[in-house]
């Protein structure tokens, strides 16, 4: 089954353009690296799937 990036950004599919930025941003800010001390390697594999949707 391929990625479905909506429901890793966790948005509706009929999504505007600006709810998928406020979304992107909120789960990048949530699961970047550098804020994530006690998991990172958690936080590196949610970044990097943010990253690509």
């Amino acid at each position: 089954m391929g990625l479905d990036y909506y429901n890793d950004l966790e948005v509706n599919r009929n999504a505007n353009d600006d709810d998928l930025k406020r979304a992107y941003h909120k789960f990048a800010m949530k699961w970047h690296p550098h804020k994530n001390f006690n998991n990172k390697n958690e936080a590196q594999a949610k970044f990097k799937t943010i990253l690509e949707a």
